[in-house]
């Protein structure tokens, strides 16, 4: 169920693979997709599993209207859960134990935050990384009281196998000169979490790689790989109950 599950800075932080869920092939098993297509049934019923694995109900669990901007929607004490609609935003943060933040993704890098009593979690594929997503996110957890912050990096389309066209990676590589790569077969790509490694450098954020290719890998799901039967796997993280 969990390819990453460590303790940082005071939040359990854990990115999910495929295994131990209740979806169905082509889907199968545990997609962490939207509530709203085929796989409905096995959406809802892992989202349930995931968040008994966190020891709160699923209502609990604060997921996104995911769109690849950089708009971060704060989850607030006394906030009604769950939390509906799901907000259009990429980014998370809160301060409440009681909920856990949830960014999904099948390609796309997400990433988990931690600081004393502050969470937070993006979602950031190339566009998002372009946007400013990830360090939108650190500025609304230091808006919050957020001292140093550590970030963890999960599972995403790696430099290696994220190829683009060569327009498209000199326009982002002009914004994030770090996402700069080849393929490993000579042709342009964009290396997202080296573009975020170093935006977050610039924050004086600590970085915790706890990356793998989603393409490369067959434990995890991979639109770029698998297309629109592709799955989605989450980054979540909670803040330790007082």
């Amino acid at each position: 169920m969990f390819g990453y599950d460590e303790t940082v800075s005071g939040a359990r932080v854990a990115f999910t693979d495929r295994y131990g869920g209740a979806s169905e092939p082509p889907y199968g098993e545990l997609n962490l997709g939207t509530a709203a297509g085929p796989d409905v049934d096995g959406v809802r019923t892992n989202f349930r599993l995931v968040a008994a694995e966190f020891g709160v109900p699923a209502e609990q669990v604060v997921v996104l209207h995911q769109v690849h901007g950089r708009d971060v929607h704060v989850v607030r004490p006394g906030d009604e859960l769950p939390v509906t609609p799901a907000p259009k935003a990429d980014g998370l943060v809160t301060t409440r134990s009681d909920v856990v933040l949830a960014v999904r993704a099948a390609d796309c890098l997400p990433v988990l935050l931690s600081a004393d009593g502050v969470i937070g979690a993006a979602h950031s594929g190339r566009k998002g990384m372009y946007a400013g997503i990830v360090p939108a996110t650190v500025d609304a957890m230091r808006a919050l009281g957020a001292g140093r912050i550590t970030a963890v990096l999960g599972p995403y389309a790696c430099g290696k196998c994220y190829e683009v066209p060569d327009e498209m990676r000199a326009e982002v590589v002009e914004q994030v000169p770090a996402s700069y790569s080849e393929t490993s077969w000579g042709t342009p790509a964009l290396d997202v979490a080296a573009g975020v490694r170093a935006q977050l450098a610039d924050l004086d954020v600590e970085v915790i790689d706890a990356t793998a290719c989603t393409i490369e890998s067959e434990n995890l799901y991979s639109y770029r790989r698998e297309g629109p039967e592709s799955g989605r796997m989450a980054g979540l993280v909670k803040l330790a109950s007082a």
